[in-house]
């Protein structure tokens, strides 16, 4: 009956533990970078806005979105490229699916941009939600 009553103990303190660990870093993360859709995505386009693909050069040859500049997230500069760019602005990226966005949001939030815009599920659901490319 001890051990169980242990187990059941130590389950209950370190579910505690991941799930504090876990809300922390999803409130610090919304300070800074927000997931957005390609709806949402489409209604800024007409701004004056910082809009990077982070895919390399042939995946953008073959589509990529309206007023994107390429920085290519495998370039052994590529941090050094993004930190050239206008902080006063806000950052909109994306990948293909959205995990090498969701990298390079980790490292540019310690170069002071003060908020990034990740398209969630990167072009690949641009394209899902019929969204228009250029080549």
């Amino acid at each position: 009956m001890k051990t169980l009553s242990f187990k059941i103990a130590m389950l209950f303190f370190l579910s505690i533990n991941f799930t504090s660990c876990a809300q922390s870093a999803a409130v610090e993360k919304n300070n800074v970078v927000s997931l957005i859709s390609p709806q949402e995505l489409k209604a800024k386009l007409g701004d004056d806005i910082l809009l990077i693909d982070i895919r390399t050069p042939q995946e953008f040859a073959q589509g990529h979105i309206s007023g994107a500049k390429l920085i290519n997230f495998f370039d052994p500069d590529f941090m050094q490229q993004m930190s050239k760019l206008d902080r006063s602005k806000e950052l909109y990226i994306y990948c293909r699916s959205g995990h090498r966005s969701g990298k390079a949001t980790e490292n540019l939030k310690t170069v002071g941009f003060p908020k990034i815009h990740d398209l969630k599920g990167g072009i690949n659901n641009w394209y899902q939600n019929n969204m228009k490319i250029v080549k």
